[in-house]
């Protein structure tokens, strides 16, 4: 099973193209992904994480997970506990209260790490997150994502990170799959692969 497919057997992923979606940026898209329904599956939640541990398993040099908070804390927690390294997660903004942390948990015991977000759009929480890390000294290897909706200026922000990254899956191919499992049709896929133009 590929990512995509898991998307889209789960409904994890809605496609609209002539009903475009507003996201909370007021961004309009022929395409919503809400990756939290993915847990909601047991099997499918196993090949997720199935699909990053193979991915990270071979990288020596991490040696810590680090995650976006919120609702991806239990599915990176799940990997971490998979490749046996310990786990932080990077919240949104700093705690108001308690400590006042931006990242939660114990940092001080390693400086490599990896850290994961649901998706991927503008890039703009994986610059935040990013930063936050190397602003108490760790280094970030990897950035990884589930998905990656591919649009221009996330490259443009990706350049900024200067580090590796990956997504298990991304919007050309969700297309192609989805006329592949009869979730679109072909008037669809040329409506969705214009919608993507206009991100360019």
């Amino acid at each position: 099973m590929t990512i995509e497919q898991a998307l889209l057997e789960t409904k994890a992923v809605k496609l609209q193209p002539d009903d475009p979606f507003t996201w909370s940026s007021w961004m309009k898209s022929p395409i919503y992904c809400d990756n939290r329904v993915l847990m909601s599956f047991p099997i499918i939640r196993s090949v997720v994480v199935d699909m990053f541990v193979e991915r990270l398993s071979t990288n020596k040099e991490i040696e810590w997970i680090a995650g976006v908070a919120t609702w991806g804390i239990a599915l990176w927690a799940l990997i971490a506990d998979r490749l046996w390294l310990p786990f932080v997660y990077i919240r949104s903004k700093t705690k108001a209260h308690g400590r006042q942390n931006l990242v939660e948990w114990d940092v001080d015991q390693a400086q490599n790490y990896i850290l994961i977000e649901d998706l991927i759009s503008t890039w703009k929480s994986s610059l935040f997150a990013v930063q936050a890390m190397r602003d108490i000294g760790k280094t970030v290897l990897w950035v990884a994502a589930i998905f990656s909706y591919e649009f221009p200026e996330a490259e443009l922000n990706f350049a900024e990170l200067e580090t590796n990254f990956f997504s298990l899956g991304n919007y050309s191919t969700l297309i192609e799959e989805a006329i592949k499992l009869n979730y679109i049709d072909e008037h669809s896929r040329w409506a969705l692969l214009e919608r993507r133009k206009q991100f360019a």
